[in-house]
């Protein structure tokens, strides 16, 4: 039998783009946990009407820094609790 080295694969493996999002803080109750609303339109199929649609997420704040009304960019994370999937990337604009 001949002796093959097989080179692995890049040791920095290739993963897709991490979904961001940017949403209003709506509650601020919870421990290092923000609920972020994230709003968004689209066109009904038939009638053509724009409809809105919002998303509630539950969202990891590191250092309990987001405040009710706080405008937030929040990226894709892995699993940090039963409900939790997303975390805070920056805070864009603070309520006044």
């Amino acid at each position: 039998m001949t002796a093959q080295t097989q080179t692995p694969m890049a040791t920095t493996e290739v993963r897709g783009q991490r979904k961001v999002r940017l949403g209003t803080v709506i509650a601020d109750k919870m421990n290092k946990t923000v609920i972020v609303q994230v709003g968004t339109s689209r066109a009904h199929r038939l009638y053509k009407k724009t409809l809105q649609q919002r998303t509630r997420f539950k969202v990891h704040d590191e250092k309990n820094e987001c405040g009710v009304g706080d405008l937030v960019r929040i990226t894709e994370t892995r699993p940090l609790s039963k409900e939790k999937r997303w975390r805070v990337l920056e805070i864009v604009e603070k309520a006044r």
